[in-house]
């Protein structure tokens, strides 16, 4: 985050003069808006206008050669047909053949592998980056599993058959491939059928007169080993659009166009973790996290694609007609996937379903870790509460005022002169008592841990990463020095497993002086944000564990910080203990570690809107424990922006109120009694349906379907649903439709499928696959139920979710199938929506006792009018198999 508070004291040695102004400019300046000069565009990133300027197939080819079945694998050898570039460009003049690969990894997931041949003499002897950990641990044994054979042999071409019905088709010269269905031969995905495939290959000396310096503002990369970028052309074939690759703001939930006739946007959607404040609301720049993951839905099939990659990438959707306006291709979507670094580790998913392809690519980076209960209600946050008085008024404002919540946050603040794992002191004196007061009443507590340790000899994080050699070098070997919130500071260098397994031991209790069990963790600031550096993060000569440059492992940074920590909390509570940590920057595989957020938004309605197509983005690509700060992090909501976004976010699967230190403070009770009844029913919805959130998070942890839903997830073949991206599922059981704009006071609500849906208002039926104009109401948003599902809730409310855990359940039918689990909770109530008002008793089972129907209120909140069948204290427990029958 780009804050404006006044920086702390500063350790020796200092930066010059002009850096020491720029970075006090940047901390005691008011905030502004997003500064585009302050970030590279396409053009001004060599590879990326390299690669752009390509026309289709005006690279000379590769072809293949060497081609075997070899360990549960394809081999082959990629020969240069030709040189590959004039005298003058900046690519070796005697190119070396490349390696290929092609195993089947699990079901409908093939991987592609080319890098360098480094049995070649010539070739240098650093080799290309490998991301790793970020697969899981099983998955290079599994391909063994999954054979593939030779189907079909012509001269030029060779044909594969993959286990589940699929084949790979490689076509020798030019080199490309194609993914296609076995039986009727339609083609899903291929690789360089435009013949843009390009890889840049390591060098260890120069051409004369060439320069391997890339200079953006005031900073100078020096580029070591030069260029080394690859890019390459990837079609979704049956796709009517795509999806993924975050993290953009838009308020388009599909991914639009980038290049070709009739585009909007002239920029890439840009992957590339940067720490930007007050970021556009609708652009494909990137932000604080990059999962190189994209999926297409067309009404036949969905496929994905994924590149392990963690250097910049820049991605280009192109436009139908975008090589031949005069023949756009029917049912096909062609993309440009261009990096700066890395070796091609790609995977293809087949699907058919989107439900499958989230699933395959899940089934290699893992399924979402499962929260513990407290993380999934209402977290109270602010940069920063004062002091353990400001602490514990907080905590009674929100009891008062009969307002659950269950987590209050501190930012760095808190710390002692923002050295991260210390208290302040003088306005934190018993953080331990300040714990123990809010776990009384069942809540917890987050603390903020940075990575940018402060370079001060007597801090003991700082002197014991300088003695064991724990930082981040810079191009020259020393520690990098780069200036953060605490000024001159070093980072640990995550890359490295032992600095990783040191970094974890610092959450120790015995170590985090002043922690207790119910304190919990979170990481900002780990893109990483460097003030002094270039674009606001890290030099890309930086050097990191095994001689890895940071332009090579960027993007991954705030995940191997991520995961230190989490695997830190883990290890404070000797593994009994699920952790909450949360990051803002991510990459594939974070989902194993905790939740992110997306960041540092603004208070207005069009953030508001993005927030939505954003966090269903993140869930498709693994990322299910997501949200947006409520009420905007920059600016001073409007109350009725404030109090719409808390309806929205109430259905979030991260719900956070946050702000900036230079905002008023908005505690829902600062906006008047009706604003703050108007929150308190919308923090109360979200915990009556805490039970049936916490099914979806459990769901996800063994599927990975998201919480959170674009609508065509669950209704893949209605074609209004592709492109929905201001309402979403819940489940797949509600659906919910936001409000976007001051004033409102009706707003058109798309009900897909072939359902009838219950407008949750007043149990109201309506149509489903039609637009239903609905009368919007201030006190709620509209929300509806599909027919035939059920909704677990708890409707008692307490002053958090750890005191709820024994309430009894009301459900929504009685054709529920379950589980045998432990739990004495009963069932209070049983609401029926669509049968006939005639219905009078009910018979359960065991016991064969009749009770009452009564026409009742569909929910407790105030005003709600009878509309619904309630069968009330039914008396039946829970975790037990019963029956209900209607006479």
């Amino acid at each position: 985050m780009i804050r404006t508070h006044p920086p702390a004291t500063m350790s020796p040695p200092f930066p010059p003069l002009s850096t020491l102004l720029l970075f006090s400019l940047l901390l005691t300046s008011p905030v502004s808006a997003w500064k585009k000069e302050e970030f590279r565009d396409c053009n001004q990133t060599p590879f990326c206008k390299r690669a752009r300027t390509r026309a289709p197939h005006s690279i000379p080819s590769l072809s293949v050669s060497s081609l075997s079945l070899s360990d549960g694998a394809v081999s082959a050898r990629l020969l240069p047909s030709q040189l590959l570039q004039s005298p003058t460009d900046s690519t070796p003049a005697s190119p070396r053949a490349l390696t290929l690969r092609l195993s089947v990894y699990t079901p409908g997931a093939l991987r592609l592998e080319i890098d360098e041949d480094y049995s070649d003499p010539d070739a240098p002897s650093h080799r290309r980056f490998r991301v790793p950990d970020v697969l899981l641990p099983d998955v290079d044994d599994r391909h063994k599993l999954y054979l593939p054979r030779i189907s079909s042999a012509s001269p030029g071409v060779t044909s594969f058959y993959l286990p589940y019905g699929f084949e790979a088709v490689v076509q020798h010269e030019p080199f490309q491939i194609e993914v296609r269905r076995a039986s009727n031969k339609e083609p899903i995905l291929s690789f360089n059928s435009h013949g843009l495939f390009d890889f840049e290959q390591l060098r260890t000396n120069k051409s004369d007169g060439e320069d391997w310096e890339e200079r953006f503002r005031s900073h100078t990369d020096t580029r070591p080993r030069g260029p080394q970028s690859i890019s390459f052309d990837v079609s979704f074939h049956g796709a009517d659009f795509v999806y993924g690759i975050p993290e953009h703001a838009s308020t388009s939930l599909s991914l639009r166009p980038t290049r070709g006739p009739d585009v909007d946007f002239s920029e890439p959607y840009r992957l590339f973790n940067l720490d930007v404040f007050e970021y556009l609301h609708d652009s494909p720049f990137g932000l604080y996290g990059s999962i190189p993951f994209m999926l297409s839905h067309g009404t036949k099939s969905s496929s994905g694609f994924f590149w392990l990659n963690a250097a910049e990438m820049q991605i280009d959707v192109l436009a139908p007609g975008w090589d031949d306006p005069a023949n756009p291709s029917p049912n096909r979507i062609d993309t440009l996937w261009m990096a700066e670094a890395g070796v091609v580790d790609a995977f293809f998913f087949v699907g058919p379903e989107t439900k499958d392809v989230v699933g395959q690519y899940l089934s290699l980076t893992g399924t979402p870790a499962m929260p513990q209960h407290f993380a999934v209600g209402y977290h109270q946050c602010r940069w920063n509460y004062r002091d353990e008085e400001d602490v514990d008024s907080v905590d009674a404002g929100f009891d008062s005022h009969d307002i659950p919540y269950d987590v209050l946050w501190l930012d760095i603040e808190h710390t002692d002169g923002k050295r991260y794992f210390t208290w302040d002191k003088t306005l934190f004196p018993d953080p331990v008592g300040m714990q123990k007061r809010l776990a009384a009443k069942g809540r917890h507590m987050v603390t903020i841990v940075d990575p940018h340790v402060k370079r001060d000899d007597s801090f003991f994080l700082h002197k014991e990463a300088t003695e064991k050699g724990y930082y981040v070098k810079d191009a020259s070997g020393r520690d990098f020095d780069g200036w953060c919130w605490p000024g001159s500071s070093s980072y640990p260098d995550m890359l490295n497993p032992e600095i990783r397994e040191w970094w974890s031991e610092k959450f120790l209790f015995e170590n985090y002086k002043g922690s207790t069990p119910s304190l919990y963790i979170w990481n900002d600031m780990n893109e990483p944000s460097v003030f002094n550096g270039p674009e606001v993060t890290m030099p890309r000569d930086a050097v990191h564990y095994g001689d890895v440059e940071h332009r090579e492992v960027h993007n991954a940074y705030g995940y191997y910080f991520h995961m230190a920590s989490s695997i830190g909390v883990v290890k404070r509570g000797e593994g009994k203990d699920r952790p909450f940590v949360l990051s803002r920057a991510f990459f594939a595989g974070t989902q194993r570690y905790g939740a992110i957020w997306t960041g540092d938004n603004s208070a207005d309605w069009d953030h508001l809107r993005a927030s939505v197509p954003m966090i269903l983005t993140l869930g498709l690509t693994g990322m299910t424990f997501s949200g947006a700060d409520v009420g905007g992090f920059f600016g001073n909501p409007e109350p009725e922006l404030l109090v719409r976004w808390y309806q929205l976010g109430a259905f979030y699967p991260f719900f956070r109120g946050h702000a900036h230190l230079d905002t008023k403070r908005r505690e829902p009770w600062l906006f008047g009694e009706k604003n703050t009844a108007l929150i308190r029913e919308a923090v109360h919805v979200r915990y009556s349906l805490l039970p049936y959130f916490y099914t979806l998070f459990r769901e996800a942890s063994t599927s990975g379907l998201p919480i959170m839903r674009p609508l065509w997830l669950e209704f893949p073949q209605d074609k209004e649903t592709f492109n929905n991206g201001e309402a979403f599922m819940v489940g797949p059981a509600l659906l919910v439709q936001g409000i976007y704009q001051a004033g409102e006071k009706s707003v058109s609500v798309y009900l897909p499928g072939t359902e009838s849906w219950y407008y949750l208002r007043n149990g109201v039926t309506y149509a489903g696959g039609r637009s239903h104009k609905m009368e919007v109401f201030e006190d709620g948003i509209p929300t509806f139920q599909k027919a035939g599902t059920i909704i677990p809730r708890k409707d008692r409310f307490r002053r958090s979710s750890t005191q709820m855990v024994n309430d009894p359940y009301t459900l929504g039918r009685t054709n529920l199938s379950k589980k045998k689990f432990s739990s004495e909770c009963l069932i209070e109530r049983v609401i029926l929506l669509g049968l006939s008002a005639n219905a009078k008793k009910a018979v359960i089972e065991p016991g064969n006792h009749e009770v009452d129907i009564e026409l009742g209120p569909l929910s407790l909140r105030a005003g709600s009018s009878p509309v619904a069948l309630t069968i009330r204290k039914p008396n039946v427990h829970v975790a037990d198999d019963w029956t209900i029958s209607i006479l």
